[in-house]
């Protein structure tokens, strides 16, 4: 009985052991080693029992496994807390344990060593897998990405120097494309967690989400959940998938904060050109020189005589094209219609802009009743209106042209918080 006692106090060491830390390979490697060595001693314990069981006065009797050699309490401080969703692996402190009940343990514990061997082996037969798995653990995890691309959204705009401004708008943009392809990252890791059947691709999807952190496999629950940890922190995948529904409204709240930042840059730094671009009016003095009456008398008659012959000349050549005047009226429409088409054009920009600002302002600072997104939602849908019936070829076209870009990306953000509001109203 002392030798199993022994073994037994040893359970915590083992059992940490019996997990699995997803990343590089040569790493997934090595944790085999481990995973089959606690397996080995688990399968000496349960010979032990078994050899204790076989004995008449111990069968009925139960002894107090757990608390007596401290099983919880030698494993808590070696490792840190453990998470609820974990307790049933190790065990719990104040629980007595019958050495029948133990040996089911065990056999729990096996089980599931044998579980993440089957898996390291399908992984390190995967070249591709193997290779996507190394790339990701390389990268940012999803949500210090989101962090470092929020920091640089926190910009306070210069609008006294254009050269700065410029700077800014510039990396605002870069930081928004960032962003967007942040957010198509997400969305493939909450598609392939959520509908994929294959516990590989589940995998690649939950490798992609913590990236750099990397993730351990823990335990498989009750419910036969996979339980997951990255530093410390254990979630299942319902867990990842409600971070990653987190994380979206998060991405589509910063990228309408951008673009209302750029917005209010692009405008300022207009505002600059505008006033750099006017030129002053220098006064000249004109400087008298003195003619005799003689001089400026012939000046006068030869001016006079110029006079005479070229308005001859241009009665005549009006007598010759009797289209002349119908070519000049012609031209005249036609530049007044341009004039009016143009000033038509950059009404609808002006408005479509004044309508960008409002439905950007709605919805600063979340979470909001579904009426102020609706609102937002709709304003965005008149800017696009507005921007997209601008015809070509006016001064405005090429900036109604990006600006609707933009637009359409808020709309399609705003949209999706719409949805997801009117689905939580349908819940509650």
């Amino acid at each position: 009985m002392a030798n199993l006692e022994v073994l037994v106090s040893e359970l915590p060491t083992l059992i940490q052991s019996l997990k699995l830390t997803i990343g590089d390979s040569n790493q997934i490697t090595e944790q085999i080693i481990l995973i089959n060595n606690a397996q080995e001693e688990l399968r000496n314990i349960k010979k032990l029992i078994a050899q204790e069981l076989k004995f008449d006065h111990i069968k009925n009797s139960a002894i107090a496994t757990l608390p007596r050699i401290g099983i919880a309490s030698l494993f808590i401080p070696s490792v840190g807390l453990v998470d609820p969703a974990v307790a049933e692996k190790f065990g719990h402190s104040e629980t007595k344990i019958s050495l029948t009940d133990l040996q089911s343990k065990i056999d729990s514990w096996i089980e599931w060593g044998y579980f993440l061997q089957a898996i390291t082996a399908d992984i390190l037969s995967d070249v591709q897998l193997v290779n996507q798995l190394t790339s990701d653990i390389n990268h940012f995890s999803l949500t210090a990405s989101f962090q470092v691309i929020a920091e640089s959204l926190k910009i306070n705009l210069d609008f006294s120097n254009s050269n700065i401004l410029e700077r800014q708008i510039q990396k605002l943009s870069n930081s928004q494309n960032e962003l967007l392809e942040l957010e198509q990252k997400l969305n493939y890791i909450f598609n392939t967690i959520k509908n994929s059947h294959s516990l590989l691709n589940i995998l690649l999807g939950v490798s992609a989400f913590y990236g750099k952190s990397s993730f351990v496999l823990e335990w498989l629950d009750d419910d036969h959940e996979l339980i997951i940890s990255s530093d410390g922190k254990f979630q299942e995948l319902t867990d990842i998938l409600n971070d990653c529904d987190f994380l979206q409204e998060q991405m589509a709240t910063l990228i309408i904060q951008g673009d209302t930042l750029r917005e209010q840059a692009e405008q300022a730094l207009k505002k600059i050109e505008q006033e750099s671009s006017k030129e002053p009016i220098i006064s000249q003095q004109v400087e008298i020189v003195p003619f005799s009456t003689q001089k400026i008398v012939r000046s006068a008659l030869l001016i006079t005589s110029s006079l005479l012959i070229l308005g001859f000349g241009g009665w005549k050549i009006k007598e010759q094209s009797p289209q002349w005047q119908q070519m000049s009226l012609s031209l005249t429409q036609e530049g007044s219609a341009f004039v009016a088409d143009d000033g038509g054009a950059i009404a609808k920009f002006k408005s479509a802009e004044k309508l960008g600002m409002e439905a950007a302002s709605l919805v600063q600072n979340p979470p909001h009743p579904l009426q102020v997104w609706q609102e937002a939602e709709t304003k965005w849908h008149q800017a696009i209106i507005l921007l997209d019936s601008i015809p070509n070829e006016t001064s405005v076209s090429e900036r109604a042209k990006k600006k609707l870009a933009y637009y359409r990306i808020n709309y399609k953000f705003i949209s999706q918080r719409v949805l997801i509001e009117k689905k939580a109203l349908a819940n509650l």
